[in-house]
């Protein structure tokens, strides 16, 4: 059939057509005018999310409240699903030899470890019977695991979670190696001052130098950290004593007397008994006014003078050296160092552990496979280091590192000499951004551009490497003294005496809110952080919140810690950090559950309930603080036991 083309009225619609098509049409006989430039065609339009999203969504859509099965691949078996959801009727499995296999483990490097570790700070005689419980339950341990390989089919080719327990427990070889090597030499020492007449056996100097490595000339324990917290002074035995003769006296009397400078034993036996007993009086009212009693304009520390925070550390003898490696021989310092390390290594095992704990799950369950494994792996590490963060936090609460002024107090010995536990914060903080800023571009290719995603993570990263480095120059007394060169400037040289300025109460401890703020504002971006579903989404909203909670917790410590400074050695353990700790690591836990593995799985099974999540999250976390309750308060009763006794009083 022809159709009528030269009939007026079809005819009119075309002509329409073509005249609109000839007036909106630029003129592009100017090559450099922009009209003329093509616009981007389908195929050269970057997605938001690099293309890496399943089903490519556009970030200004809705999230989807239901999976998208086509465009998902499907999971490939697991330990997990044949074992316990559902177990093919033609084929036996052994789930009770994994189960075996897990507690054994637990049970080596979450109890055995720990109270080793605890032991040997007190140098106790049970250290080798949990040495020996270790390798007993990790023997059974990889017992258990080989029959349940050897009698199971490979369902997770590839995976690194043997190879890097074996590696663990070579370190741990290692370490234990290390330990009979030294008791060795302190057999081989013992016999030749047997030998050389310079000693006589006994079996109690055997026990105590050889087996326990203890100085049979100390009295008492010796420090956790050798060398690095120096035993007070036995004169303090009898000032705690003789303290009792001024606490009568009235407060404005003490404040009005004149403190005296701190005197070494040698120019004090050089002065007469009348000099003598008053200087020791005045020793006595300066030790417990610095324990008790707030300080007067005159007691505070100074910028000038013989008395300036340099050299003052509310200490009894100022000649004495801070750091263990100062005006030690080579050979001593060696030592120390090789005890810090070995001290370190072993307290890592514990988090060695944890990680094998999340590379187990990973394995039995058959999660991280295929396009999911560098996402997987980013909320795995980094919600670890978060869960590890306040694991820490909250023994920093309950006392741990009180040593070195960490607990939330006055250390012991130097105060303000130690590095600070902020200025440790901050370094862990740039260490974590400087190495993410580029691990971000794992898996792009060269020549690939920077997504929104990338960028995101990267400015997030960033932020952790300056705002850290900021954190540690805060903490450095060189840069604070240089800070304070303006005010100390205009002072003029007439009145730069010894009380010319006087440290704010505020000096006493630490306030540093840029680790807090880095957490916080991660959290605060990761709420808002897109995701193809609604669950997903609302789950990064819960560990976002969290770590911002953290923050907040954190910025309220420092605002009461700033009204009144901690003025005693005791832990003052402020309830919002008990708040702040479990909040950071309740919020890295739910940080690892949000790996899009765990959540599609969930929305798979009819799980995907947020508050499900939540409460799973928080009984663990409470499991993890009453381990670590016990352990802390384990080794704070050993120490207790092998220390003189020491009565506290009120000072309010």
């Amino acid at each position: 059939m022809r159709l009528p083309l030269r009939s007026p009225t079809l005819l009119v619609p075309f002509l329409a057509v073509a005249a609109l098509s000839a007036t909106a049409a630029p003129s592009c006989s100017d090559v450099r005018s922009l009209d003329c430039v093509p616009g981007p065609s389908e195929q050269h339009l970057i997605p938001r999310d690099g293309g890496h999203e399943h089903g490519g969504h556009n970030h200004h859509a809705q999230p989807l409240t239901e999976l998208k099965e086509d465009e998902l691949p499907q999971p490939p078996p697991s330990y997990f699903w044949l074992d316990i959801k559902e177990p093919p009727a033609d084929e036996k499995r052994y789930p009770g030899l994994m189960g075996l296999h897990a507690l054994c483990m637990s049970l080596a490097f979450f109890g055995a470890l720990p109270t080793g570790i605890a032991l040997r700070s007190v140098k106790h005689a049970w250290h080798g019977v949990t040495v020996v419980l270790f390798y007993t339950f990790v023997v059974l341990g990889l017992f258990s695991s080989a029959l349940y390989r050897k009698l199971t089919p490979d369902l997770y080719e590839g995976n690194k979670h043997g190879s890097q327990g074996y590696f663990f427990l070579a370190c741990a070889v290692a370490l234990s190696a290390l330990d009979v090597f030294s008791q060795i030499l302190r057999l081989v020492t013992y016999i030749r001052a047997i030998r050389s007449g310079e000693d006589r056996f006994t079996l109690k100097t055997f026990w105590n130098f050889v087996i326990l490595d203890r100085d049979e000339h100390l009295n008492g324990a010796e420090a956790e950290y050798t060398n690095l917290v120096i035993d007070e002074p036995e004169e303090l035995d009898d000032a705690e004593l003789k303290v009792k003769d001024v606490e009568d006296e009235s407060l404005h009397v003490r404040r009005a007397r004149i403190v005296e400078p701190i005197r070494t034993d040698i120019e004090m036996h050089q002065q007469d008994d009348h000099d003598e007993t008053a200087q020791w009086a005045n020793d006595v009212r300066r030790h417990r006014r610095a324990v008790s009693y707030p300080h007067s304009a005159a007691s505070e520390r100074t910028l000038f003078g013989a008395h300036s925070p340099q050299r003052s550390n509310d200490s009894l003898h100022e000649d004495e050296p801070v750091y263990p490696w100062q005006g030690k021989s080579k050979r001593e310092v060696l030592r120390f160092v090789g005890r810090a390390v070995f001290a370190v290594c072993e307290r890592a095992l514990v988090f060695a552990g944890f990680m094998q704990v999340i590379s187990g799950v990973v394995v039995y369950t058959g999660a991280c496979r295929g396009s999911f494994i560098n996402a997987c792996l980013a909320h795995l590490i980094k919600g670890g280091i978060f869960w590890c963060y306040g694991l820490v936090t909250f023994a920093r609460f309950l006392g741990s590192f009180s040593e070195l002024g960490w607990a939330w107090n006055r250390a012991p010995r130097h105060h303000g000499k130690y590095p600070t536990a902020e200025f440790v914060e901050s370094l862990v903080i740039f260490l974590y951004g400087i190495t993410n800023t580029w691990m971000e571009r794992f898996g792009a290719h060269p020549g690939d551009p920077y997504t929104t995603k990338q960028m995101q993570h990267i400015s997030i990263a960033v932020m952790f490497w300056f705002a850290g480095l900021v954190g540690m120059g805060i903490e450095s007394k060189r840069i604070r003294r240089w800070l304070a060169a303006g005010a100390t400037s205009a002072v003029p040289p007439s009145s730069r005496s010894q009380e010319a300025v006087a440290e704010p109460p505020s000096y006493v401890g630490s306030f540093n809110p840029f680790p807090a703020l880095c957490i916080g504002i991660t959290g605060a971006a990761m709420s808002a952080h897109f995701q193809t579903y609604l669950f997903q989404v609302q789950i990064h909203m819960v560990w976002g919140y969290l770590l911002s909670g953290f923050a907040v917790m954190r910025c309220l410590t420092y605002f009461f810690l700033w009204l009144g400074p901690p003025r005693s050695i005791l832990p003052s353990r402020p309830p919002t950090e008990a708040l702040a700790s479990f909040l950071l690591a309740c919020g890295g836990l739910e940080f690892m559950f949000s790996t899009e593995d765990l959540t599609i799985a969930a929305m798979r099974q009819g799980h995907d309930d947020v508050m499900m999540f939540l409460n799973v999250g928080v009984a663990i976390t409470c499991l993890a603080f009453c381990w670590t309750l016990f352990i802390v308060s384990f080794k704070g009763w050993l120490k207790s036991r092998h220390q003189i006794h020491m009565k506290f009083h009120g000072s309010a």
